[in-house]
């Protein structure tokens, strides 16, 4: 299937799935896509909640595409590639609209960050979580704030130091990241269906209110998340992360 970004809109629940063969990893192209869907959506009076999920039964996303990852070959190139996911990110942050995570399966880097940015998280006990940044000689700068936000310091630190390993669904449930984890693809979506319909009932001012109010201290989160992908940016062309990005080829 070709990579997509798509929209639907049932009963006042604003459905964004994106997808790529290649474990739903995302280039640039289709976090720019994903960034202007969950801002146009944002901005549709007959949307009320929104549902972040992917396509595919496995894992719900492996990050950033290795592939143009292994392309960067100057610091602006590696600052844009970078900012993909920080544009997202900002995206869900200033989102007016509730958005729920739908998280099917493992989720890895970048991933993370997009699990972490929702406000209300659902998972299966296959979403286990990894930050393997590190693992490639970079970190997770860019996602590293909203991961943070969401699991505290601590567990970020632990994830994220710890690059080689897959916390489970239920370690991501004790640390706040997901609220709640079933056991199947099927009961996770029901769940979704039904708290995301009932949300619609609820006043839309009083949650963009709530929303604001669960985000505040984030308001710098332009500009900074942009630093960090500089940060990404330049470490992405020392000789140890080119070395390291050889043995993926």
């Amino acid at each position: 299937m070709e990579p997509y970004v798509k929209l639907n809109n049932k009963n006042g629940v604003g459905y964004i799935e994106f997808f790529h063969p290649a474990h739903n990893s995302l280039p640039g192209n289709l976090l720019s896509e994903l960034a202007r869907t969950i801002t146009n959506a944002g901005e549709d009076a007959s949307i009320k909640v929104l549902v972040l999920k992917s396509g595919g039964d496995r894992t719900f996303c492996a990050g950033a595409s290795f592939t143009e990852l292994i392309d960067i070959n100057d610091e602006e190139t590696g600052k844009v590639f970078f900012s993909g996911f920080a544009n997202v990110i900002n995206a869900m942050r200033k989102c007016p609209k509730f958005i729920i995570g739908r998280i099917q399966g493992k989720t890895v880097g970048g991933g993370v960050g997009l699990a972490s940015a929702t406000d209300y998280c659902m998972a299966t006990k296959f979403a286990a979580i990894k930050l393997s940044e590190l693992n490639v000689g970079i970190g997770p700068f860019v996602v590293g704030p909203a991961v943070q936000r969401k699991l505290g310091l601590g567990a970020m630190s632990q994830i994220a130091i710890d690059a080689n390993t897959f916390y489970s669904a239920e370690w991501a449930q004790q640390k706040g990241l997901f609220t709640q984890v079933y056991e199947t693809v099927e009961e996770l979506d029901e769940a979704v269906k039904t708290f995301a319909e009932n949300l619609c009932n609820y006043n839309p001012k009083a949650m963009s209110e709530m929303k604001t109010m669960f985000w505040r201290g984030t308001e710098d989160w332009d500009q900074l998340l942009i630093q960090r992908a500089k940060i990404s940016g330049r470490l992405v062309l020392s000789e140890f992360t080119k070395e390291k990005l050889k043995t993926y080829k």
